[in-house]
Parts: C-alpha cells; sequence; structure tokens
C-alpha cells in the first residue's frame, strides 16, 4: 500500500541549493542526507526526477559523465537528496577514477549527516567490476549503502527478479550494504512508491 505521508513528502517542494566541485565547497550540514551513487548514466538524476513526480529537478543527460558536481536538492526542508557524479565512465580497467575517489569518497566518508546511500545498479548490465570497487570502499568506511536496480522495465518478464536475487546474494558478503534492496523503473514508475516509503523513515 502507498505510504500517503511519504506520497505528500515527495509530492511538496524539492530545490536545488547547491552545487559542489571541491569537497570544501560542501554546503553547511543540516537535514539528514540520501545520496545517490552509480556508474555514468545509470538513471541517479531520471530516478530523483521519478521519486519527486518531476522532469527537471534534476537535470538529465544522454551524454554520460555529464554531472560534473555534487548537487543537494532540499526535499520540503526534511531530507536532501544528493545527486553525485557517475564514475565509471570511459574507464576499462577494475579501478575508480582518482577523480571520483578524491571528491566522492571524501563525501561519502566524511559526512555526518548522511544517513544512506543508495548505489544503483543498471539492469541492463547488471554489477560491473567498477560498482564492486565502490561497495568495497563503503565496507572499509563503514556507509551503510543499499543496492537499487534501475531501468528494470528494459529487461525481459522475469529477467529483473532473477538478477535482483544475485545481487542481493553478493551484498549479504558485503558488511556495510543493508538487507533490503529495490527495483525499478523511472520510466513506469515501477518500485517507485515503495522507494519514496523507505526513504520518508529517514526524513526529520
Amino acid at each position: 500500500m502507498r505510504d500517503e505521508a511519504a506520497r505528500k513528502l515527495f509530492a511538496g517542494p524539492c530545490d536545488f541549493i547547491w552545487g559542489a566541485s571541491r569537497i570544501d565547497n560542501l554546503p553547511p550540514q543540516s537535514l539528514r542526507e540520501i545520496a545517490f551513487v552509480g556508474r555514468s548514466n545509470v538513471g541517479k538524476s531520471s530516478l530523483i526526477n521519478a521519486l519527486t513526480g518531476r522532469k527537471t529537478v534534476a537535470r538529465v543527460s544522454q551524454t554520460p559523465g555529464r554531472t560534473q558536481q555534487i548537487n543537494f536538492f532540499n526535499l520540503g526542508g526534511k531530507l536532501m537528496l544528493v545527486d553525485l557524479p557517475g564514475y565509471g565512465y570511459a574507464k576499462a580497467s577494475k579501478t575508480l577514477a582518482m577523480e571520483w575517489q578524491t571528491l566522492i569518497f571524501a563525501y561519502l566518508s566524511g559526512r555526518a549527516t548522511l544517513s544512506r546511500a543508495l548505489l544503483l545498479i543498471d539492469a541492463r548490465r547488471g554489477l560491473m567490476p567498477s560498482d564492486l570497487a565502490v561497495m568495497e570502499l563503503f565496507d572499509r568506511s563503514a556507509v551503510s549503502y543499499e543496492l537499487v536496480l534501475t531501468k528494470s522495465d528494459e529487461l525481459e518478464p522475469g529477467a529483473a527478479d532473477g538478477l535482483a536475487a544475485s545481487l542481493a546474494a553478493e551484498a549479504r558478503t558485503h558488511t556495510a550494504a543493508l538487507a533490503e534492496m529495490a527495483v525499478t523503473s523511472a520510466q513506469t514508475g515501477f518500485g517507485i512508491a515503495e522507494l519514496q516509503s523507505q526513504l520518508a523513515a529517514l526524513a526529520l
């Protein structure tokens, strides 16, 4: 059943308030923060727009790697949604780009108001080596995170369930990963209400 309080929260005001390209330029810590993390073009901005019921809260680009800063969105004075630059674009190696580690990992490991990180996984590609590297970074820094499968509408019926099961099995081998995970589609709205309810529970 749809959580009415969660629906109202995500249907309310959601305003861009800050963009940071350097770790020393982050906004003051106030509201609890939900960070959206994932490979370039995994659908972070699209998921934020779907959660808030808007098309342009977070700018969506068809060009991977377009988001170059950490963007903060104030959700009704209750939560801060944080859209992070993607990783992995044009990188075939198993290691993360140094630029991503420097800026993003500094934010993830040092932000006291960070309540949860959502690690988005593209259903079309599954878990990539760079995703596993991020999971290991989370484990080492004790940042709790939840796996979120995106673009599930692009899989054959039933395939998303199998992929979700394999992701859940992988998550159980990581100390900082949460047991719960989400399967979503920003295009069809599948799983959006359930994720809204999860995140609303973290609001002040």
